[in-house]
This record gives structure tokens, sequence and C-alpha cells, in this order.
């Protein structure tokens, strides 16, 4: 994969796909390689840009902190780098706060904006504090995580539920993988700069047609924060999927209709 130095960084990225340009931000902790079969189903219809932000993946790991104008800035950078005047910008979970700031940073750069499990902070509700899960065992954390994962699955439930206590397994399995030190640093950068998200007073700046859409069972970017945010955005629509933070592979309905938006502009119920 290329890299690009910009600044401080060297950001690792790649262009997959063919069709409207997209700029994809990716979500907490989360890197080209583990978002590898997201990123290829958006590629389908579209040309695809993503990165590993600061501090994750093979990018490099300034040192801190990092600010949320930080991660979009390195995006404004890279577009530079590969030729993208403007281009659809999704982002999911974190990489849909990043998104909201690049969009309110850079608005004639964003041609249609998708926000999938996010919050834009401050007084339109912020996402669960990822950060504070570190004060706990790891049972309790594993324990935390499937409850926030999506509101329903308590252990009757995935009992009852294969498909999603799989899901979950490959999710523990993956946490439970030992670190490196720098690796952990930069996860943590991340997750003090996405404390400190609120960009609900600028939200008003993004004119652009905008789709948000969100999981009905989600513990850390509950539906109320969805709604909050196309309440301040002047072109706005919401769609809500069978799921949680995870709707995305949870209901096959969501990835389909996000495409489709990111390549042709039309969200779900247009006629």
């Amino acid at each position: 994969m290329p890299m690009y130095a910009s600044h401080d960084i060297s950001i690792n990225y790649q262009i997959t796909g063919a069709g409207p340009r997209v700029l994809f931000f990716n979500g907490s902790g989360a890197t080209l390689q583990s978002t590898e079969l997201l990123i290829r189903s958006l590629s389908k219809e579209c040309e695809v840009l993503a990165h590993d932000q600061r501090g994750l993946g093979l990018t490099s790991i300034p040192e801190g902190p990092y600010t949320m104008a930080q991660y979009a800035a390195d995006a404004e950078a890279l577009l530079d780098h590969v030729g993208w005047k403007t281009c659809a910008v999704v982002g999911i979970s974190f990489g849909g706060m990043v998104a909201q700031e690049f969009a309110v940073t850079f608005p004639t750069r964003v041609e249609r904006l998708a926000l999938l499990c996010t919050s834009a902070g401050g007084s339109a509700g912020s996402s669960y504090p990822l950060h504070e899960l570190g004060a706990l065992s790891a049972d309790e954390r594993a324990s935390k995580m499937l409850t926030l994962s999506d509101t329903r699955f308590t252990p009757e439930w995935l009992a009852s539920h294969p498909a999603d206590a799989q899901m979950m397994n490959m999710r523990a399995e993956q946490a439970a993988k030992t670190k490196a030190a720098d690796v952990i640093r930069g996860e943590r950068l991340q997750l003090a700069a996405r404390a400190a998200h609120d960009v609900v007073n600028r939200l008003h700046v993004i004119t652009c047609p905008t789709f948000v859409a969100a999981g009905k069972f989600d513990g850390i970017a509950p539906p109320v924060n969805s709604e909050a945010i196309i309440e301040r955005i002047s072109d706005a629509t919401m769609s809500l999927y069978e799921g949680g933070h995870m709707f995305v592979a949870q209901d096959p309905t969501a990835i389909r209709e996000i495409r489709t938006f990111l390549s042709t502009g039309i969200r779900p119920g247009a006629q």
C-alpha cells in the first residue's frame, strides 16, 4: 500500500474500486486490515480512498495529544495528494465524528455525506466514553461491550441467536490478542481525541445531501444522537436498521442503501 508523508505523519492509504469517488473514515481502533470487508463492499460501486488514521495500523504514531481537527486535516492533505478536489464522504462510528469535523471544516470538498452509528457531541449527545473501559477488568469490559454493541445482547439473547453470538465471539477473540506498546499508545491517543469531539454548533455549515444511518439497538451511539444530527443539518435524512453498533453487518439492507447513496445520492424512501 502507498504511503504519504504529511507534516508530522506518514499515512498508509489505499484506493480501491471504480465509480464515484468516496473518502472513507474508519472507527475507533480500526485499520484498513480490520475493516477490509466493509471497504471491499463499498468499493463494489465506488472508488474508495481509505487510510489508517493517525496512531493506527501502518500509519505512524506521532506524539500526542491528537485533536479531531488533526484527523480532518490529515484527510484533507491526503485528498490533495491523490488529486481529488471533491468527493462523497462516509464515516462509521469514530469515523463519523471525523467525517463531521471534515465536513464543517472543508464543506466545499464534500459532495454528499454519510454518517453511520455516530454522534455530534455536546448538546446533541455524545457516544459512549470508550476511554473509560480501560479502568474495568477484562471480564467487566467484555460484559459491558456486549450491551454497548447491541442493547439486546444478554447471555439469553446470544444463546438463541447463534449468528450474533458468533459475531461477538470473533470480536472478543480480536480484543484478547496481545498488542504492542505502540499500538496501545496510538489507540489511547485516538480515544482521548474522541472524548473531546463536539461539532454541534457547527453542523449548520453542512449543506450537502446527508444520510444518517443508525442501529435501533446501538448502545454506543443511540438513535437519539442521530436524530439530533439531522435536526441540525439542512438537507439530512435518517434511516434506522435492525441491529446495534454493528448494524452494517447485522442488517443486509444497510450496506446496500449506504452504497446506493454514496454512488448515486439517492436516499432510502426517495422517489
